[in-house]
């Protein structure tokens, strides 16, 4: 299962595959967003996503899922800081190279906002 957002490809597959490891496997999760009723939340357990996770929960199928993803991300905006961090993400962490006058800037394309 392959879900493309963007440039940007999520492999359901692997996520099946961490679904099916035993359920009280510890998951540290990289980013959550939480409904407002719910603080963040960094780590979780295998039983828990099962159970839970809208997006992943174990037995959705590709259609399902793609399905949901879509219709879901058709009513968000682009987040705040996406084009930084892409930025970041794509150097592994580290940010841009300074430029001649010492400084580091994100670049940002204008004719894609």
């Amino acid at each position: 299962m392959a879900y493309q957002f963007g440039n940007a490809i999520f492999v359901g597959d692997t996520l099946q595959k961490l679904l099916a490891s035993p359920p009280k496997t510890r998951l540290l999760m990289c980013h959550d967003y939480p409904p407002s009723n719910r603080s963040v939340e960094w780590e979780s357990t295998v039983a828990q996503q099962r159970a839970h996770n809208i997006h992943v929960h174990h037995g959705i199928n590709e259609n399902e899922f793609v399905t949901m993803r879509n219709k879901h991300d058709a009513t968000l905006e682009m987040p705040t800081l996406l084009l930084p961090s892409i930025q970041v993400n794509i150097r592994a962490g580290k940010l841009p190279p300074a430029e001649r006058n010492g400084v580091a800037y994100f670049k940002i394309p204008i004719n894609f906002i």
